[in-house]
C-alpha cells in the first residue's frame, strides 16, 4: 500500500495538469494526522475542535455569525490587541453573540469593548446600494443585551452614537452593519483613530445580500495605503498602515 501510495503521489501532478486543461481543479488530500481526523473537512479547521467550539460559543442562539467567522474574528482581534495600544469596538451588536466572545478575551487583556448599535433594528437603508430594509433585525433590545453581557465590567454601550469615543484610540474594530451608509460612516470615524498595525474586520463584505457593504469599503479605501484583504468567509480585513 505504501508503494502504491508513492506511485499515485508521483503521478498526481501530471493528472492535475491534465484536469486543469479540461477546466477542472483537482486537489490531493491525504489522511488526516492521527487524533485530528475531525478537524479536517477536508482541510484543517481548528474551530471544529471542542476547545474552540466552547471558546467561540458554538451553540449560542444570540449570534448569527458562523463558527469559522467567529474564529477569524477572535484571532485577528487577539493579534491586534497583543501588538497595538487602544481599545476595541464592535459596530452592529444585534443580540450580543460576538460581543460576548470579544468581551471575554478582552477581560483577560485588560481592555474595554465599546458596543455601537441602534438596539432597535436596521436604520434607514440606501435603496441604491442595499437589499436590507429599515427595521430588519429589530428583535433586539438594549436592556436584554445588557443583561446578556452583565458578567463583563469591561463593556460600554453606546446606542446610535460614536461621539462618546471621539478622543479614544482603537487597536481593533469589528464592523458588522450590513448596509452601505452605516459602514461608510463607521469607517470614516474609526480610520483615523486606529494606529499602525491596528485591524478592522468587516463581516458582510462578501455576502450577496449586502452589496452595499463591499461598495462602502471599496469606496473608502480607494487611493488609501491599505488594500482590503478578502477572506473566504465573506469577511474582509484591513491592516492599518
Amino acid at each position: 500500500m505504501t508503494r502504491l501510495r508513492k506511485v499515485l503521489s508521483d503521478l498526481f501532478p501530471a493528472f492535475q495538469r491534465g484536469a486543469r486543461r479540461l477546466g477542472f481543479h483537482v486537489d490531493y488530500f491525504g489522511a488526516a494526522p492521527s487524533g485530528d481526523e475531525g478537524l479536517y473537512a477536508p482541510l484543517f479547521q481548528p474551530w471544529r475542535s471542542a476547545q474552540w467550539k466552547a471558546r467561540l460559543r458554538a451553540n449560542d442562539p444570540k449570534s448569527l455569525v458562523s463558527l469559522d467567522r467567529k474564529y477569524l474574528l477572535y484571532q485577528f482581534m487577539s493579534s491586534a490587541v497583543d501588538r497595538c495600544q487602544g481599545e476595541v469596538a464592535e459596530c452592529g451588536v444585534y443580540q450580543g453573540g460576538t460581543a460576548h466572545i470579544l468581551a471575554s478575551r478582552l477581560r483577560e487583556a485588560g481592555r474595554t469593548l465599546h458596543l455601537f448599535d441602534t438596539f432597535a433594528g436596521m436604520p434607514d437603508t440606501n435603496p441604491e446600494q442595499d437589499k436590507h430594509s429599515a427595521g430588519d433585525f429589530r428583535d433586539i433590545d438594549l436592556a436584554a443585551v445588557q443583561a446578556y453581557l452583565a458578567e463583563f465590567d469591561n463593556v460600554r454601550f453606546h446606542p446610535a452614537t460614536l461621539d462618546a469615543v471621539a478622543d479614544d484610540t482603537f487597536a481593533f474594530v469589528h464592523i458588522d452593519l450590513d448596509i452601505h451608509d452605516a459602514i461608510l460612516s463607521a469607517t470614516e470615524f474609526f480610520y483615523s483613530r486606529i494606529p499602525s498595525g491596528g485591524i478592522i474586520v468587516y463581516d458582510d463584505y462578501g455576502f450577496p445580500s449586502c452589496p452595499g457593504a463591499r461598495k462602502a469599503v471599496d469606496t473608502f479605501f480607494e487611493g488609501k495605503a491599505e488594500t482590503p484583504i478578502v477572506l473566504p468567509t465573506a469577511q474582509c480585513l484591513i491592516l492599518k498602515q
